[in-house]
């Protein structure tokens, strides 16, 4: 990503806590001018603190005296407040500073310098758009899902239909957004063959939690490992490829999606692995969407990679025709 798109993004959020502050003025003038007393307690609320420094720094050995004594009748002053909001019906939280992101206060930084989870989907949402991705996840979510198009004959050897099988796992994976934020170790893996649907399950639960405001990372499995080499062996914009290399690791989901288009090696099987096993271990979230079967995984790449996968990964299979043929047809 350009560095002036970061530096965009940066002065968005300037704007956005400017525009909170000014908004929160306004509101407490509004107050004010219907509600003098608000001001008057505001005012000894504010000299109340400033007495209490003063007086601990002039009396130190009854500091501790002096400060339960202020927090009386600091606690007294926002009890009156309450009870003049409330009785003005002023709405709760009206004299607060609403900013959109309550960790940073629209900074895009935490107290420890480092980025809030706001300002990291905030980047990951521009390289959507740059990727046009933005644009597939409003036509490819639950609202557009159209089970009609899946066949009501079922497939010899499962036994089902593939609407059947469809709407069994649109319920997998509404049950996975649900319990999202439970620690209950949930991965999914999506196989089967092309066309059957399990790219558009990956942009269903990516918008889902979009909404919900979790972190996530949408890549193809070719895009992740260019990502991984980017870092590894590439001074390009280093700062960024860091970052892009280590959302994988730190996202609250990762989507990898067509697993087994890329080259597979020694290097890809060791990145792969790292990345998987990483997050497994420290209760991150994980999809993976595969056009190869389950043993092809396993004689694809390495044992203790299709070990992890088979141990952790909820099986989920996508039977029929290929949709997108059959469309054309």
């Amino acid at each position: 990503m350009k560095e002036s798109i970061l530096r965009d993004i940066l002065t968005s959020y300037e704007r956005k806590r400017d525009k909170a502050e000014s908004d929160f003025d306004q509101r407490k003038k509004d107050v004010y001018s219907q509600i003098p007393e608000i001001k008057n307690i505001d005012n000894e609320i504010t000299q109340l603190g400033l007495k209490l420094a003063k007086l601990v720094l002039l009396n130190p050995e009854n500091k501790d005296k002096i400060i339960i004594e202020s927090k009386d009748k600091m606690t007294k002053l926002k009890a009156q407040k309450i009870e003049l909001l409330d009785q003005y019906r002023v709405p709760k939280g009206y004299l607060d500073i609403q900013y959109s992101c309550d960790f940073c206060n629209d900074r895009g930084f935490l107290k420890n310098g480092h980025k809030c989870n706001c300002l990291k989907q905030t980047i990951i949402n521009e390289a959507y758009k740059m990727s046009n991705l933005s644009r597939m996840l409003n036509t490819q979510n639950f609202s557009t899902l159209d089970t009609s198009i899946f066949s009501d004959e079922k497939i010899d050897d499962s036994n089902m239909s593939p609407r059947q099988n469809i709407l069994e796992i649109v319920s997998i994976c509404e049950s996975f957004i649900l319990d999202f934020d439970k620690d209950n170790g949930e991965n999914l893996l999506f196989y089967g063959d092309t066309g059957l649907g399990k790219t558009f399950m990956c942009n269903c639960i990516a918008k889902s939690l979009l909404d919900k405001g979790y972190l996530v990372i949408y890549q193809t499995a070719f895009k992740m490992f260019e990502i991984i080499e980017d870092y590894k062996f590439k001074n390009i914009d280093h700062h960024i490829t860091k970052d892009n290399y280590e959302n994988l690791f730190d996202c609250d989901l990762l989507i990898l999606d067509d697993l087994g288009t890329e080259l597979t090696n020694s290097f890809t099987n060791s990145e792969l692995f790292n990345i998987l096993n990483t997050r497994l271990l420290s209760g991150k979230k994980t999809i993976i969407s595969t056009n190869l079967s389950p043993m092809q995984l396993g004689s694809d790449y390495a044992q203790r990679i299709f070990s992890r996968v088979f141990d952790r990964f909820k099986m989920v299979k996508f039977i029929g025709n290929d949709l997108r043929w059959e469309n054309k047809k």
